[in-house]
């Protein structure tokens, strides 16, 4: 079982910069694909970015491509979230997801919130303009 606890978020400038991280407890940190999804007040979570077990294969939503960037160690059982260029419509709760490694190709699901077994507390990102 992994739990999972976010760190970084902030207020910040338009167009500045916040790295979040997400460090994992368990022993297994290699088994899962990772997530990032974001919810801002009175919207739907939605999907972020995503990495895969040794992060080989990366993904991400049309509206942060290009400027944010997902990555992991594994020896550290931590996945980061860079975000640069931020905008005031990045404003949001962010939680990490893991995501157990049952086989087949996590292109297929990577987006979807109801692929992941385990949830961060979320860490809340405010961009002023």
């Amino acid at each position: 079982q992994e739990q999972l606890v976010e760190s970084g978020g902030g207020l910040v400038q338009a167009g500045g910069s916040l790295r979040l991280s997400c460090a994992a407890s368990g022993r297994t940190f290699s088994s899962y694909n990772m997530g990032w999804f974001r919810q801002a007040p009175g919207k739907e979570r939605e999907f972020v970015a995503a990495i895969t077990r040794y992060g080989r294969s990366t993904y991400y939503a049309d509206s942060v491509k290009g400027r944010f960037t997902i990555s992991r160690d594994n020896a550290k059982n931590t996945v980061y979230l860079q975000m640069n260029s931020l905008k005031p419509e990045d404003t949001a709760v962010y939680y990490c997801a893991a995501a157990l490694f049952r086989g087949g190709p996590f292109s297929n699901s990577y987006s979807d919130s109801r692929s992941y077994n385990y949830w961060g507390q979320g860490t809340q990102v405010t961009v002023s303009s």
